[in-house]
């Protein structure tokens, strides 16, 4: 029998190629799980390339293109890592604003990793604790985060993690974020 906690709830996972394939596919076990629908959102029709670092992993097939989503219609947000994925992310002005909408909506976000640097491109991490993968670190403050190294960090709604042997508690902090909802303080 399976957790309903996430029952009704309808979860976006943003990724193109590149992402770090255990930092989509635990989150999304743990999530589907739950009870949740997920989605796979990408700037990409068609098949996205997962990766073992820096081997090439399975291809995903993309439930929805970007252009064609709104973050009105998800309880929330999921950014793998990976170091392609998220640059190729912040680089793509719509997956940037579908993002931010989130922070617009007071929706939470779970972001590991790599995933973090798109947050940078949506100007969402001022005043913000956050962790992330250490090469980030300094992207992040120069942001306006406050940058820690520990496994989980809560802040508002937005869920950081640092690497994939945080997957775990990750994805624990991303469930319970995901069921509570809207966050009331959680600002752009």
């Amino acid at each position: 029998m399976s957790d309903q906690t996430l029952q009704n709830k309808r979860i976006a996972f943003l990724a193109t190629d590149g992402f770090e394939q255990v930092e989509l596919t635990k989150p999304w076990q743990a999530i589907q799980s739950a009870g949740a629908e997920v989605v796979l959102v990408s700037p990409r029709d068609g098949k996205i390339q997962g990766m073992n670092h820096d081997e090439k992993a399975d291809q995903f097939d993309v439930d929805l293109n970007v252009k064609d989503a709104s973050a009105e219609n998800f309880d929330g947000l999921v950014l793998p890592g990976g170091v392609a994925n998220p640059d190729t992310l912040r680089t793509c002005e719509v997956s940037v604003s579908f993002i931010r909408d989130f922070f617009k909506q007071h929706k939470p976000v779970a972001a590991i990793c790599h995933g973090p640097w798109t947050l940078i491109e949506a100007d969402v991490v001022r005043g913000r604790r956050v962790t992330s993968w250490p090469s980030l670190k300094t992207d992040l403050i120069n942001a306006g985060a406050e940058w820690v190294d520990e496994e989980c960090v809560c802040d508002q709604g937005l869920v950081t993690s640092r690497n994939p042997d945080d997957i775990p508690a990750f994805c624990e902090k991303a469930v319970e974020e995901f069921a509570e909802g809207k966050h009331a303080e959680q600002t752009v």
